[in-house]
């Protein structure tokens, strides 16, 4: 299983590589798209409208202004049988009576992924320059290298009203293949208003002017922009709280199949997921993602901490192996740390 993961990789790597070096575009922020936080990957992604905490910098940057306290959050993922490391960590504050900052950093890798180019030998212990035909490895000879994507936030929010906010994102992105890398940056802008009591409406359009990948090979990959539209409800019952939320991700890459709904180059995925909190204590949480995966997870909050759990399970588990996230977010819930003053 191991061998064939790694071959697997290296496949995948191969394809990448013929990606920049083409300039093709599609998919090119496909890693960025995974999503961050125990909560929101529970409810399947669907977190555009309901996010408030430090996680907004991610999901929308208008959310963030709702904070009261500084934050911070970590989580690590490890998928397809952990060969690949996912990895998040975000902190945010409070900055006056209406205002937030906040800075996310999003780790994406494939970790010592062997070269047997140069590792090939034959009987009698010649190296083979053909590649196709590698009859035996010498270890001595083969190398490593990593694949890795990285995503840096900073976020502005600020809280217009009682019932309007907004929000922007500078994002600057790493991509690393080998000796290979492109650079990049974006921008995010977002919205979250409140219509009438216990509803919520939120939109994050990313990657708003486009964002420009550009290698050290001469090529350039575009990230197109994807508009985040989503909506929250909560009733209150049995002590607690249900919260059905539901979001579009609409993008305009001319995906046609690999969408829910597509209409030319415009497509569209949801997600959809409900959650019921007990006394602000304890959560149960199950989603439906854009990959038309069921998510299940629960919440546990404590005084100043509060832990999320994420079951996701994948075809072929056998294989590729199941999908458990655990996220921990840090709250300096006191006095000292609260935010000055009161909104106007």
């Amino acid at each position: 299983m191991k061998r064939a993961g790694i071959v697997v990789l290296l496949v995948l790597v191969t394809n990448a590589n013929t990606i920049a070096s083409t300039g093709f575009g599609k998919y090119a922020g496909e890693f960025i798209a995974i999503g961050v936080g125990g909560r929101a990957l529970g409810l399947g992604g669907a977190y555009a409208a309901l996010a408030t905490d430090v996680t907004s910098g991610y999901w929308n940057p208008a959310g963030l202004s709702y904070l009261d306290y500084p934050q911070l959050i970590l989580m690590h993922d490890e998928q397809f049988g952990s060969l690949v490391n996912y990895d998040y960590g975000a902190v945010a504050l409070p900055v006056g009576t209406t205002t937030s900052l906040g800075l996310s950093v999003i780790r994406l890798g494939v970790d010592d992924i062997p070269d047997t180019r140069n590792a090939g030998v034959d009987e009698s212990g010649n190296v083979i320059v053909d590649p196709s035909d590698l009859s035996r490895i010498d270890q001595s000879r083969v190398t490593y290298f990593n694949a890795a994507d990285w995503a840096f936030y900073f976020t502005y929010s600020k809280k217009e009203s009682d019932v309007f906010s907004y929000g922007a994102n500078v994002k600057f992105i790493r991509r690393e293949l080998g000796d290979n890398s492109a650079t990049g940056i974006g921008f995010d802008a977002g919205i979250r208003l409140i219509p009438f009591e216990n509803a919520t409406i939120g939109v994050n359009v990313q990657d708003i002017t486009t964002t420009l990948l550009a290698w050290d090979t001469g090529t350039n990959e575009l990230i197109s922009p994807t508009m985040k539209i989503g909506t929250a409800y909560g009733i209150d019952a049995f002590d607690g709280r249900f919260t059905p939320v539901l979001d579009f991700d609409v993008r305009f890459e001319n995906r046609q199949y690999a969408s829910t709904v597509n209409v030319g180059p415009v497509s569209a995925d949801i997600h959809s997921g409900l959650e019921f909190q007990y006394r602000s204590v304890l959560a149960l949480r199950v989603g439906y993602s854009d990959i038309k995966q069921i998510t299940f997870g629960g919440g546990l909050q404590l005084p100043k901490l509060t832990i999320d759990y994420t079951f996701a399970k994948f075809d072929g588990a056998n294989q590729l192996g199941n999908t458990h996230r655990i996220s921990l977010l840090f709250t300096l819930e006191s006095e000292q740390f609260r935010r000055a003053g009161e909104l106007r």
